[in-house]
């Protein structure tokens, strides 16, 4: 853990809170904090501060917390994904939370398994923690709103501009000629708020694709490697974190 977070119910109105379990055993066997020590902590969807550590027992971690005025900013970067197998999903939580993603669009697709909706890692009790793990890992507050798309043609038709705010759109696709920095150059548009659709490992369907093209997703691929969908997912969201930093200090995507 990079910074220890806090749920605000914890907190007493003096920001006092009492840990136990694994975030009190970092703190005890990891960081070695001992009465006075300084910790960088956050509060979920909220500010980021410092604790002093106040009391110490073996199972538990008294903190004195102060908050910084300003909030982490949401990342400007949603993710629709074609639902992937159950364990690749759990692997796949943390990562989403710590490159940094502001909606997690999970939706059905041709070549998704149906059965996979039914798995329980798509639980809030189940993905939650896990996310948490992925802030805690990256130091920011920002929990991923999640979305699950049952239906993918009538989510797209009615409800992807009603849900999803405007910015570019991407949707990756080993077949497509274009490469990544030729998508966004396409567009020529400045780079603020990126949607990136990733499919299944055997891919989106040419009707998918079509449904894509004709609601502003741009295709592009990242290379004639097929590889599975969390490797993917991450190194495409590099590239999308990287785009947006360009943009942030040049203007236009490489324009």
């Amino acid at each position: 853990m990079n910074r220890i977070l806090l749920e605000s119910t914890e907190l007493d109105g003096n920001h006092i809170v009492r840990l136990t379990g694994d975030r009190a055993r970092h703190i005890l066997r990891v960081l070695r904090a001992r009465p006075g020590h300084f910790l960088r902590v956050g509060c979920i969807n909220g500010p980021l501060g410092t604790a002093t550590v106040r009391a110490l027992t073996e199972e538990t971690v008294t903190l004195e917390c102060q908050w910084n005025a300003h909030r982490p900013r949401r990342p400007p970067v949603d993710c629709l994904l074609a639902l992937p197998r159950p364990k690749v999903m759990r692997r796949l939580w943390a990562q989403l939370a710590a490159i940094g993603i502001d909606r997690i669009i999970l939706t059905n697709a041709a070549k998704v398994e149906r059965m996979y909706f039914d798995s329980h890692v798509l639980k809030p009790e189940t993905y939650r923690p896990l996310l948490i793990e992925g802030l805690q890992q990256a130091g920011d507050t920002c929990l991923p709103d999640v979305r699950i798309i049952r239906r993918f043609k009538p989510w797209i038709e009615e409800a992807l501009e009603e849900n999803v705010r405007s910015g570019l759109r991407l949707v990756a696709d080993n077949a497509c000629p274009m490469s990544f920095r030729e998508a966004v150059a396409a567009r020529n548009v400045a780079c603020k708020r990126v949607l990136l659709a990733v499919g299944p490992e055997g891919g989106w369907t040419e009707y998918e694709l079509d449904q894509f093209r004709a609601h502003g997703f741009q295709p592009f691929s990242a290379g004639s490697r097929t590889l599975r969908t969390d490797t993917a997912c991450i190194a495409l969201l590099a590239l999308v974190h990287d785009a947006l930093r360009i943009t942030a200090h040049s203007g236009p995507c490489f324009c």
